[in-house]
């Protein structure tokens, strides 16, 4: 495991707690995973508001088996890296987590918040923590730390399992209700758009990152973890090996991909990954993130565009294309219809084809009313 330093600095006109790191997909996950970590584009670094919250990052860090290192001025390493109070209890939670085969990310998040949540009762003992303590809790991160609705379900999440590990505890897990998820629809390309950013993409490696992001609706995560083994040109087919949800899934190779993607192979020759950075390691997601983001200022596309974007492009251009909304969920690899059925509201031509008021106050008025354009006036 890499080391992570931890320094101040001053970004937004306040004192942050700057989090530095060589980069690694495991190190950059585990920062990410923390409550209140945030990533500056601008400045190209992790960064933490909330100083009070450094305790239990470092605890964080070092469950999940980083070093730490202090460059905080003030302040004595020994001192800053100290363990938290009922750190041996959150750790024996997270093998709880770890034996129920939760993931890697999930295990990390629900075992930050429960330590979180230990430090917040104080002298309270885990055992005598009650409903009102975990609801108090709760109420802490949403008012004062401010997280999202995601955030705030996870958290939930992670205290309906610490009340199973402790059983000794007086928090009942069906009082504790989570926050209905956010219904926003997904910001979707046009066709015109997705042939203007991969136009103006020159480079032919990332031509084809993005080409295959979008033409398998894959998942960022995905696309770094693809294997050369999991290509099969000859049968035009890319294997998905255990994607969200530790499921396996197939997709179809594009015929116009095949050429590009040859000559990348051909190119680029790489060892075990098809995307590499160094020889025989993964691409960074913070490289192909930047890459989609320049490219796509080059397209003129305004609209805030992810890797995710590609993907629900594709399945959004393939339910316009009249394909069944069963085989789009097996192509994404949803466990879940409802899932795939967001899909439905972003392509509604039924509602597209309807005419506003404003068009019809023309269509019901003389002739020589209707060629007057009193919007130009």
């Amino acid at each position: 495991m890499s080391d992570i330093t931890i320094s101040t600095c001053i970004y937004e006109g306040l004192e942050q707690i700057r989090i530095s790191f060589p980069y690694t997909f495991n190190a950059k996950e585990c920062v990410k995973s923390f409550p209140g970590t945030r990533w500056s584009a601008e400045n190209k670094f992790w960064y933490l508001k909330d100083r009070e919250a450094l305790p239990s990052f470092i605890a964080h860090l070092r469950t999940n088996g980083f070093k730490v290192k202090s460059r905080i001025q003030n302040s004595r390493p020994n001192t800053v890296v100290a363990l938290p109070k009922y750190h041996e209890l959150a750790l024996r939670f997270r093998q709880f987590l770890e034996a129920r085969r939760y993931s890697q990310s999930t295990v990390a998040t629900y075992s930050t918040f429960v330590q979180q949540f230990l430090e917040f009762l104080k002298e309270i003992s885990p055992e005598e923590a009650r409903q009102s303590d975990a609801e108090a809790f709760l109420e802490h991160l949403v008012l004062k730390r401010r997280i999202a609705i995601s955030t705030h379900r996870q958290a939930i999440s992670a205290l309906k399992q610490f009340s199973v590990f402790l059983p000794d505890c007086h928090i009942d897990p069906e009082g504790l209700v989570r926050p209905h998820k956010s219904r926003k629809l997904p910001t979707v390309l046009s066709t015109a758009e997705i042939i203007r950013l991969l136009q103006v993409t020159r480079n032919l490696k990332h031509r084809i990152l993005l080409a295959l992001i979008y033409g398998c609706g894959l998942r960022i995560g995905e696309l770094l973890a693809l294997e050369l083994s999991q290509l099969d040109i000859d049968h035009r087919q890319l294997f998905v090996r255990d994607g969200k949800g530790r499921k396996d899934r197939q997709v179809v190779l594009a015929d116009r991909l095949l050429p590009l993607l040859q000559n990348y192979l051909a190119t680029y020759r790489p060892e075990r990954y098809f995307a590499e950075g160094r020889p025989g390691q993964p691409y960074s997601p913070i490289s192909i993130r930047s890459i989609l983001k320049q490219n796509a200022k080059r397209a003129g596309i305004i609209k805030p565009i992810t890797p995710h974007t590609l993907r629900h492009s594709y399945a959004t251009h393939l339910l316009e294309k009249g394909v069944d909304i069963r085989y789009i969920q097996e192509l994404l690899g949803h466990a879940k219809p409802e899932t795939t059925m967001i899909y439905t509201h972003v392509s509604r031509q039924d509602l597209l084809n309807i005419k506003s008021p404003l068009d019809l106050l023309y269509e019901t008025q003389l002739p020589d009313a209707r060629e007057t354009p009193f919007l130009l006036e």
